[in-house]
């Protein structure tokens, strides 16, 4: 937990809502602390997450802080909080609501066919006294361009505002009384039992907003059926681990951008992987690399629809001059994401500098081949077609990964500091021709299957004569025998049989060297040159790789052990960042994290189907 003098919460303690757009965190006292408007990588309104003085909006009972209970409406991400006071109980329901959808979006505009159902581009609060009677308040205080420039408002009627900044307008409807009192606009009313109240944020065109209560509580109804109904779309097995991958799979479709398909890494920046130091990074992007992971997960639950707008974005890409693609691309597919700092911010409890945009992109990766190119192969499995818009494609890919695999990198990790000779690197690289060799057969393209098939030949005699240390364990790169938890994907994507003894001898290493309480660090960092001071906690992808892991090579009982504990430090939502401090038992890094639920559900994946098979067999 954070410290009892910090003024932030912990970052485990934030709600997350959704509109499949933009995404905002919500506090246990029922502040917004995060919203970015109209995108996800849009600045801030509402950048308290990252300095106290950033702009918040809190709906609430007013003079108490510490709600009763908080929790989503199953099967959605809906925000209900319930609250006692002294004078009695509410009810606060908030979402970023869903709709159907009202013609062509001019805010944040499609490229993808559009669905039945939009956002509405609104946040709606809504509040009822359960008993008793309660003084509600509302404060409104946003600061647009994270924090820079303060609101000016203006007063539509006694019942609504308009806040402009930074060439930015939304609207702040009610059926409270509010006025506006400096930066803020406030709101304060007394509910009895049986009472209601709403308030909404509107940025939509003409800047609609509810009518009044009915309307408000009829679009929370309407989003509320938006997730149900797409969660009804899902296989989600009747297994204990359900719940777990319903949160999940109602997470990473929040961090999807529904107009171009995209999925954002997570949905904030700088939250920090070392307390107080400055390994704080822009995640409000889509990372190449995630592409199998995400398609892996997606086909796994039946969100094939999902798994066809990403692949879609991902053909729709603009390549390097070589035809590679960049690590990472913005959720609109641009290609620029120069980084800056902002240093008028203070950074969450300290951690400076707070980054926009992200400086890697532009680095040499060669996992990247070997992510799309798996992608597109478990694509073309599950679809039973390889569309003629994507061997294009593949054809870049497999040469990009011919061109490179024998050059040095900066690793999956983004490492900045010298490029090596990665393991993991020079897997993805096999994992790339080996994919590849398999399309070109579907393909029916004799020639470049063998051509394709002898190189993926070629790259895995040259990890096994020089990636293995005399301990029989893979490296994590050529020029040391450290532990990296990048090679577990030697047991994800096949690389060495299941029982192969290399293959056991580095899971085995890993969970017992590269752990702390159990939990598995990306590395040690002072074993490894990434260019960057300070200690990094646990990373949770890491563990959850390392369940897949040990269950691949038939230990399930520690598999299921590992499991059960990380399914224990899940947020009190349901939610995981990036990184677990495990000194302090708190979540670290960007959030919530999609890389962290998409291994989890890969995990979970393992688990259930090796129950069933032992379910069948008795």
């Amino acid at each position: 937990m954070s410290s009892s003098t910090s003024p932030f919460p912990p970052i485990a303690d934030y709600a997350f809502l959704s509109n499949c757009h933009t995404g905002a965190l919500i506090a246990p006292d029922g502040s917004v602390d995060w919203l970015c408007l109209p995108a996800f990588d849009s600045p801030s309104v509402f950048g308290n997450l990252l300095d106290r003085g950033a702009g918040s909006f809190r709906f609430g009972p007013y003079g108490a802080n510490v709600p009763a209970a908080r929790t989503y409406l199953p099967g959605t991400n809906i925000l209900t909080t319930t609250w006692h006071t002294s004078a009695g109980w509410l009810l606060v329901h908030d979402a970023l609501t869903m709709g159907p959808r009202r013609g062509a979006d001019v805010v944040t505009p499609h490229t993808r066919p559009p669905a039945d159902e939009d956002a509405d581009h609104m946040l709606v609060r809504t509040v009822q006294c359960l008993e008793g009677s309660v003084e509600v308040e509302l404060v409104c205080d946003p600061a647009f361009d994270y924090g820079r420039t303060p609101a000016t408002w203006n007063q539509v009627d006694e019942h609504a505002a308009d806040a402009t900044g930074a060439g930015q307008t939304f609207r702040l409807a009610t059926d409270m009384l509010v006025g506006i009192e400096g930066s803020a606009a406030r709101a304060r009313h007394v509910l009895s039992a049986g009472e209601t109240a709403y308030c909404a944020l509107s940025w939509a065109e003409d800047l609609q907003i509810p009518v009044d209560d009915e309307d408000a509580v009829g679009r929370i109804l309407a989003t509320e059926r938006f997730w149900r109904s797409w969660l009804n779309r899902a296989r989600i097995p009747d297994h204990p681990l359900r719940p777990h991958l319903e949160r999940s799979a109602l997470t990473i479709k929040g961090l999807t951008y529904m107009p171009t398909g995209a999925t954002v890494a997570a949905l904030t920046t700088s939250l920090p992987e070392t307390p107080g130091g400055e390994r704080n990074w822009d995640y409000r992007y889509t990372w190449i690399r995630d592409t199998t992971f995400t398609l892996q997960a997606l086909h796994y639950l039946n969100l094939d629809w999902e798994a066809n707008e990403f692949m879609q974005f991902v053909a729709d890409l603009e390549p390097n001059a070589d035809g590679s693609l960049q690590i990472m691309y913005g959720i609109d597919g641009r290609r620029d994401l120069t980084e800056s700092t902002r240093e008028e911010l203070s950074g969450y409890e300290g951690a400076r500098p707070v980054r926009i945009g992200n400086g890697a992109f532009d680095q040499r990766q060669n996992d990247v081949y070997g992510a799309v190119l798996d992608a597109i192969l478990l694509h073309t499995a599950r679809s039973r077609r390889l569309p003629r818009r994507l061997w294009p494609l593949v054809q870049s890919q497999a040469q990009g990964a011919i061109d490179s695999w024998q050059n040095p990198d900066q690793g999956i990790w983004e490492a900045r500091g010298e490029p090596q000779h990665y393991v993991s690197s020079k897997l993805m690289g096999w994992v790339a021709l080996d994919r590849a060799a398999k399309l070109a057969k579907i393909r029916d393209d004799a020639k470049l299957a063998e051509l394709w098939g002898t190189t993926a030949d070629t790259i895995r005699e040259d990890i096994l004569s020089n990636g293995v240390s005399d301990r029989g364990v893979l490296r994590q790169h050529y020029a040391t025998d450290a532990l990296d938890a990048s090679t577990l994907l030697a047991a994800l994507f096949g690389f060495l049989p299941p029982t192969d003894e290399r293959l056991r001898n580095t899971v085995i290493a890993i969970e017992q060297d590269l752990t702390e309480n159990g939990f598995v660090l990306r590395y040690r960092t002072d074993e490894t040159d990434d260019g960057l001071a300070g200690k990094e906690g646990t990373f949770l992808i890491c563990s959850f790789w390392l369940v897949s892991a040990l269950a691949v090579i038939g230990e399930m009982e520690r598999a299921n052990n590992l499991m059960e504990r990380l399914l224990r430090v899940t947020s009190p939502l349901g939610l995981y960042a990036e990184e677990f401090e495990v000194d302090r038992a708190r979540h670290l890094g960007n959030f919530p994290q999609a890389f962290s639920h998409l291994a989890l559900i890969q995990a979970a994946g393992r688990i259930v189907l090796t129950d069933f098979r032992a379910e069948l067999s008795l």
